[in-house]
């Protein structure tokens, strides 16, 4: 399926969508996609088991901690500061970053 295609079949809401859910067509590159999985996660405010996981699989695919961190700083102006910051304790413990104190946070 082309890229117009899929656009006209979500523009539809076409149930054959959500079968192929799991296998589409076209496919952003792993690093890239792990990026977009992270900034969608933290935009929704998901829960620190999803973070981990994705962020989990964004190092697997060869993404640096830096690039997670800089995804994170990137969305300020798209979700808001509370948004980031209510997300950022769950970026820094996928990291392995215990707690603010690990960073160099005071309180």
């Amino acid at each position: 399926m082309d890229a117009p295609e899929l656009l006209r079949r979500y523009c539809i809401n076409d149930a054959r969508l959500a079968s192929n859910a799991e296998s589409p067509t076209m496919q952003l590159e792993w690093r890239t996609a792990a990026l977009v999985r992270i900034a969608a996660l933290i935009a929704v405010g998901a829960p620190d088991a999803s973070m981990r996981a994705a962020v989990d699989d964004a190092i697997a695919a060869g993404v640096e901690s830096d690039e997670i961190i800089a995804v994170l700083d990137g969305l300020v102006g798209i979700v808001g500061l509370p948004r980031v910051v209510a997300q950022a304790p769950r970026i820094a413990h996928a990291l392995g970053y215990g707690d603010s104190d690990d960073l160099g946070v005071d309180g």
